[in-house]
């Protein structure tokens, strides 16, 4: 996707998100009263409520919690056939929303609870974090 507008924008509550994905790193917010990882960025913990919620950066690993493969883009994505967006979950615990790239968009390459690791996309003026398999499938 190139036209910005359809990208996004970063906010302020999720400006430091954008900043680490620009530098190929995932960063997520840690609750320093309750010690847990959350995504989406905030100005509290979903948890325990507590504000001291400083960004860390995290390992980029986790597990393909599930998947839905997508033929036909959404208006303004521009996609090459057949694409996955799937929820990822952290090892450090958190889910989050992403594509898995670097395998065919087939449900024979995409196990349930299959490692992945963090990669990023340029897509206009935004790095986007996207998985792919820790281990590619033969």
């Amino acid at each position: 996707m190139t036209n910005d507008k359809r990208v996004g924008k970063p906010t302020p509550e999720t400006e430091h998100y954008w900043a680490a994905a620009k530098n190929h790193e995932l960063a997520l917010q840690e609750c320093q009263d309750c010690q847990r990882y959350f995504f989406y960025p905030r100005s509290q913990c979903p948890f325990c409520l507590g504000a001291n919620v400083p960004w860390r950066t995290v390992s980029g690993r986790g597990t393909l919690y599930t998947y839905v493969i997508i033929h036909q883009p959404a208006p303004g994505f521009e996609a090459d056939g057949a694409y996955v967006v799937a929820i990822v979950e952290l090892e450090e615990g958190p889910r989050m929303m992403a594509n898995i790239v670097g395998v065919e968009a087939d449900p024979v390459n995409l196990e349930l609870d299959m490692p992945l690791r963090v990669v990023f996309t340029e897509r206009g003026s935004l790095v986007i974090p996207n998985f792919e398999p820790a281990e590619l499938i033969k």
